[in-house]
């Protein structure tokens, strides 16, 4: 459903292992490898420094910033493309797709993953729903992996596009006098799941640590002990602070598993027989990592339900017995190949936030506290429903200080 009738075929956790396979994952860890990865930390921090603001104005949108925010850095990283301030067309397509990408992706959903040979039935046949439903969710994947490839490419032709994986990648073919690794289909289609990847999993991280920060406001006023005792107040916090931080580390770890984006994870083909615990898996099976249940381990992380930044710390330095919940982006050869943008772009954000915000329950006009209803969206991604907060400055240096740094910010 999803790679065939949908046109995910782009995406790299469904490109089937092989040599074609092997050209999308260099490409990837080539651009975002963790020494490359701290390419994008200035993009990341604009894009931090610009949610900020907009919060100061209209707090009571945080989802739709956090959404703005997501787009502003990955459209700039992957395709050197400014956005929209508002309701832009590349962040809009992009959330729609993805959308639809993550209700079908659930195992077990549509009878045409059972049997494939559905996929070739009328589309006007009684019970063929699924195909016209497909041909819809079609226009917006290939959309998504066309309109902005289409636009870096032009920009490159024309000799004025800005540094991006899309434009740099499209200029070395251009360049090289021998033949590369890889050809233009590649760069489309890795540009296209970094685009993907991007879009709504950074949200649904952010929304949780907003819930998490309201059911645990003593975690909140830590991390911002925390982060006073190292800026002063006299300046936003920097990657250069990360290590001068570790609650607040610890703290974007267990945003991560306490309710991941990802519990089922992407499923997996056993190539090769297996077993697991005495049962026989053979080759050609489909295998469901339990991520959910990983991540809730209560051998690994005791009252696992609770939220517990302390969990990864040992006297206040990270604890190197409590393993980090790397399952939350997947396994093995499929593991999500921009975890490391993805944790450092939720690093930023969390730690500027809590610089300058308090974020508190909601209260409706008669003063009667609003309490957020913790539910969560199903699919492959899986974001809370929206719900109401207060998200209010700390204090009017706190207001100063993001002036001044949206003032002072390069452009994306």
């Amino acid at each position: 459903m999803v790679k065939e009738l949908m046109g995910w075929y782009f995406i790299i956790g469904l490109i089937k292992y092989g040599d074609e396979w092997r050209i999308h994952r260099r490409l990837f860890n080539n651009a975002f490898n963790i020494q490359a990865a701290r390419n994008y930390e200035p993009h990341e921090v604009v894009g931090a420094h610009m949610l900020l603001k907009r919060l100061l104005h209209t707090p009571e949108h945080f989802l739709p910033h956090f959404r703005q925010m997501a787009g502003e850095i990955i459209m700039s990283v992957a395709y050197g493309i400014d956005v929209l301030p508002s309701d832009d067309p590349y962040i809009t397509l992009a959330h729609k797709a993805v959308y639809t990408f993550s209700i079908a992706f659930v195992p077990g959903l549509y009878l045409v993953d059972t049997f494939p040979i559905l996929k070739h039935i009328p589309r006007w046949l009684p019970g063929a729903g699924f195909k016209r439903q497909a041909e819809e969710w079609l226009k917006l994947s290939l959309g998504m992996l066309e309109t902005p490839f289409a636009e870096t490419k032009r920009q490159v032709e024309a000799g004025r596009a800005r540094a991006s994986f899309t434009a740099d990648s499209l200029q070395a073919l251009k360049d090289s006098e021998n033949e590369l690794y890889y050809q233009e289909n590649h760069v489309k289609a890795a540009a296209g799941t970094m685009f993907a990847g991007g879009a709504d999993t950074t949200v649904s991280s952010l929304s949780t640590f907003v819930l998490a920060m309201l059911a645990n406001p003593e975690a909140q006023k830590k991390a911002q002990e925390e982060i006073d005792f190292i800026t002063g107040g006299k300046y936003l916090p920097t990657f250069n602070d990360k290590a001068a931080m570790p609650y607040v580390s610890a703290l974007v770890k267990e945003v991560m598993r306490w309710e991941n984006v990802t519990p089922a994870a992407a499923p997996h083909l056993l190539m090769t027989d297996d077993e697991y615990r005495g049962y026989r898996l053979p080759a050609g099976s489909i295998v469901i990592g339990n991520a959910w249940a990983i991540l809730h381990d209560e051998a690994m992380y005791p009252d696992p339900y609770a939220f517990k930044p302390e969990r990864f710390l040992l006297n206040g330095k990270p604890n190197p017995a409590v393993k980090t919940p790397e399952a939350a982006f997947g396994f093995g050869r499929r593991v999500c190949p921009g975890r490391h943008m993805a944790l450092s772009s939720i690093w930023i954000t969390v730690a500027s936030i809590l610089a300058t915000f308090n974020i508190t329950k909601a209260v409706d006009e008669e003063g009667n506290i609003l309490e957020p209803s913790h539910g969560y969206i199903s699919g492959l991604i899986c974001a809370p429903t929206p719900f109401k907060c207060s998200i209010t400055p700390r204090s009017q240096d706190a207001v100063a200080l993001i002036e001044a740094a949206v003032s002072e910010g390069l452009p994306l």
